[in-house]
Parts: C-alpha cells; structure tokens; sequence
C-alpha cells in the first residue's frame, strides 16, 4: 500500500515519542476483580423506570448481568459493592472536547513539547468526573492518538477516547477559516504549526474536486482518526462562510461511511445546515448556534433523519444565562449614555453598529437558547459537546478559566443544563449515556447497562432523577471493568489546580 508523506510523517512522530508520563499504579494493571454492585438503584440508561434493589455483575471489562436482587446470584470470588441508597448509572459521556494544546502562540511555544502531557491531564479531569468516554472533535491530532491508545493498552488510566484531529477544510488555529487570520506576515512556528494541526487537511481541501477529496479524506483517515468533522461552514459568524457545496460533503461523508465512521459537521448558519444535515451526515456539532432562530423545517428534518444534535448547554444554562442576563439589564439601563446623547442628529447608525449593539445585549446567547429549546421539544437526539477546551497556560491569563468549560466539571454542568431547557432528569441521563454512545457510533459495545457491554458504571450516594444536580454525589467510576482511584487523578497537575478536585485556572 502506498503511504502518503503525511502519514509517513505522522508514523515517524509517534516513533519518536517517549512513553507517556503518569502510570496507573500497579495495582490497576492487573486483571480486573470481578466485581459486584448489589442492592442499588439501577437506572440503566434506556430512559425506562429505574429497577429498586438491583444487582450488577462485572467480570473482566464486561456486564455480565443487570436484575433484581432475588434473581442474580453474586458467585463466590467476587468483591461487592453495598448499593443500598445509592444510584447506579453507566458511565457519561461529552461527544466534544478539546483536550490538546491548538492555539495561543505564548502557551504553544513554552508547552508545546507537553501536548501529551496536557492532553492525559485534561483526559484524566474528564474521568474523575464520572465521564468515562470523550469524542474529541478538534485539536492535535498525533498527541491524541498517542494518549488514546495509551489508555487503550492499559498504560495510563483515562476514559476512552475518540478522535478526530482537525475540523477538514479548516486551516489551523492561524487562518481564515479558524480565526480569520489571513496566512501572511505569519511566523514561521505559526505556519508549522498550522501544518501540526491539520496534517495535510487544512483549506486546500475547499480547492479539490470531488474525485481528489475523496482521496483526500481516505489519506486522512489512513492515519488513524476515529471520526470525521468537516467545516460545513467558517468557524465563526458574521459573515458566515459556506466551506463545502453539496457535492463535496457529500464525498466526505460517504468516504467516511465507507470506513465505517461517524461523520459530523460544525456548520453554523441555516443555509450551511441545511446543506450539511442534507449530505447524510451522523451528527451536528453545537446545532443551535446559528445567526438566526433555526426554521421549522430544519429542526423536522434533523429529528426525521434521527441526526444527533451535540449540544453546548453548558454555555446557555446555569451561571452563564444568568451572567446574560445581567449584562442584557445592564445593556437596557446604559441605553441612553453620553455617547448617544452627543451623536450627531438623523445620523444613521452603519450595519457594524447594530451588530456591535446586538452582540452587547446577548442576541447571539438568545438565539442559541431558543434553538436548543426547539430542537429538544421537537424530540432529537440529544446529547452534550462541552468544547470543554485546554487554551491558555494559567500564567498567561488574566482571569481564572470559568468551570462551566472546564474539563470534567463543565460536563456535569451541561448534563444539568439539558434539565434547564426542557429535559426530565431521567432524559438528560439517557443524554449523556445511551445518546451518547450513538454519537460515538458505540451502542453496541456502551451507554446502558447491559449484560454483554463494557463495563463503565457510575455509583452516585443520591437520586440523580430527584435532583440531575446529584450526578455530582458521585461516589464510585469504573472503567472497563476497574474501580477508579479518582483521588489519584490527575496524576500529573500542569494547568489544573488541586484543592477542590476541579478547579482549572
């Protein structure tokens, strides 16, 4: 088989790695202890009512059987976990997060030979959080490899993980389709950079006729992604790029589901959604964040073709609507300042104004609560995408990182947010768990707890369809089959602080 040069360069990379910092203890890398969780609520993650006085068996890093107490024997050898009073769920899931190092040319320079290190700390903050299984959906594509298969192997301890490496067609954190930075007068670091990122993926995809792309997208996969996203549209709105026709989304999609993928896109205006869901795509990245309110039809057509819409509830629900909100007043009472009375009479206001006004009063945070709203009511397929996201070293910021996309802790805040926009408990469970796992194309294999599964189960000491804020009484994370030392985690602190377990500065 002939190798591409990129893949050639990818496969050197990882060659030269050394092996990754922060081992389990040794304790952790023997076989797994068959373990037995025995009069617990069980909620198992298909939405349906929650079994009282459960009991759940795991050998080795599968369910081996889900029932009533009276019903399932715990044989001899097994350890038993006393579930009385508690919760048992499996483990959750964020279908998009950026664990590695992308962007921010001070914290690149200085940590940039710790993207792997980075990538296993922010993994590990995810874990400890009761998030057993992470898509990330941009990011540096050969750290992610290298820390996903670390944990795979049972070298480190994190949750599993899915990735995809650079959003196709997009150029890199210095470019016009990332941050609308036209690539001139760059630096040489921020060129290379650009190419880290993309690895042969980058805009010059836009260019290629459909034939080309498709060899394109396979050469990419070729280096070991688990998934495509695709820049259906620009990164950021006003004016909102269209980055693909039809045609060509529709080769990258098929190409992708040719390989057995999930294919998904980052599209945010109606008219570049409408293309994208249209290709026959598997899931939307952040669906409500549009220019505008989301049309009718648009929100019927994704529920009819069962599309999962990963959602940033994190960023429209709890402290952040309620920070909105007051800005929103704040924006109302300073309508008539100085800078209003001295303006020149019948002065029109230029179009930049009013957007520059708009944004002040938070129309964009309105539009995407609203489109939330929607699509949940009109019954999608739901579940959270945080961008919980690594960005600046601590010594580079001004403020302290806001938790709501901090890593792990901005999970449990979105998972509280779907409650916020229309969800019952019981829903935003099934969110982060059984639609999970469809969003990762893994149903078969995780997101209910089921006799045959992997075993990632959450052990919470209150009802969390009660309160969906008790998903935070978590008391037990097992992944693939081993009780987590959630205290160790994680094993090597470089931007997180320790105190609180949570904290991300």
């Amino acid at each position: 088989m002939r190798i591409s040069p990129v893949t050639a360069a990818a496969i050197a990379f990882l060659a030269a790695q050394p092996p990754l910092a922060g081992q389990p203890p040794a304790a952790d890398r023997t076989e797994a202890t068959p373990l037995a969780i025995v009069g617990a609520t069980i909620i198992d993650g298909n939405g349906g009512p929650p079994l009282a006085d459960g009991t759940l068996l795991i050998e080795g890093n599968r369910i081996t059987a889900v029932g009533p107490r009276a019903s399932v024997e715990v044989p001899d050898g097994f350890h038993v976990i006393d579930g009385a009073g508690r919760y048992v769920t499996p483990g959750f899931i964020d279908t998009n997060v950026h664990l590695s190092l992308y962007s921010g040319h001070e914290t690149l320079v200085r940590y940039q030979d710790r993207n792997a290190a980075l990538t296993l700390e922010a993994a590990q903050m995810q874990l400890k959080h009761g998030f057993t299984t992470v898509r990330d959906s941009y990011g540096s594509l050969l750290p992610l490899m290298e820390v996903r298969d670390a944990i795979a192997r049972g070298d480190t301890v994190g949750p599993r993980m899915l990735v995809a490496g650079n959003i196709v067609g997009w150029g890199g954190p210095w470019s016009v389709s990332f941050s609308v930075i036209r690539q001139q007068g760059l630096t040489l670091f921020q060129e290379q950079f650009n190419d880290f990122i993309t690895q042969g993926s980058g805009e010059e995809w836009m260019e290629m006729e459909p034939e080309e792309l498709r060899v394109a997208v396979n050469e990419y996969l070729d280096l070991g992604p688990d998934f495509i996203k695709y820049g259906g549209t620009g990164h950021f709105s006003n004016p909102v790029m269209i980055g693909f026709s039809p045609e060509a989304q529709r080769v990258m999609v098929e190409e992708t589901h040719r390989r057995g993928l999930i294919a998904e896109t980052h599209s945010t205006s109606p008219e570049g959604l409408w293309m994208s869901v249209r290709a026959g795509l598997d899931l939307i990245q952040h669906p409500e964040v549009l220019t505008k309110e989301m049309p009718d039809a648009l929100v019927a057509e994704i529920v009819e073709r069962g599309i999962v819409c990963s959602m940033l509830a994190n960023t429209i629900t709890g402290e952040a609507w309620e920070r909105h909100l007051e800005r929103r007043a704040s924006a109302a009472e300073g309508s008539g300042d100085e800078g209003e009375s001295r303006r020149r009479e019948g002065l029109a206001k230029t179009s930049a104004e009013l957007r520059a006004e708009r944004r002040a009063e938070g129309e964009g945070m309105e539009i995407r609560r609203t489109n939330a709203e929607k699509l949940i009511a009109g019954g999608c397929v739901t579940t959270i995408g945080t961008d919980n996201y690594l960005g600046a070293a601590p010594e580079f910021r001004r403020e302290k990182k806001l938790e709501n996309q901090s890593f792990g802790l901005g999970s449990v805040i979105a998972t509280e947010g779907l409650v916020e926009l229309g969800m019952t408990p019981m829903e935003a469970i099934t969110a982060v768990t059984r639609n999970g796992a469809i969003a990762s194309g893994m149903l078969d294999e995780l997101g209910t707890l089921e006799a045959g599964k992997y075993a990632d189960v959450l052990v919470l000491g209150a009802s969390p369809l009660e309160d969906i804020g008790n998903i935070r009484a978590l008391e037990v994370v097992i992944r693939d089959g081993r009780i987590v030392d959630r205290d160790a985690l994680p094993y090597e602190r470089i931007f997180s602080t320790p105190g609180s377990g949570h904290a991300w500065e």
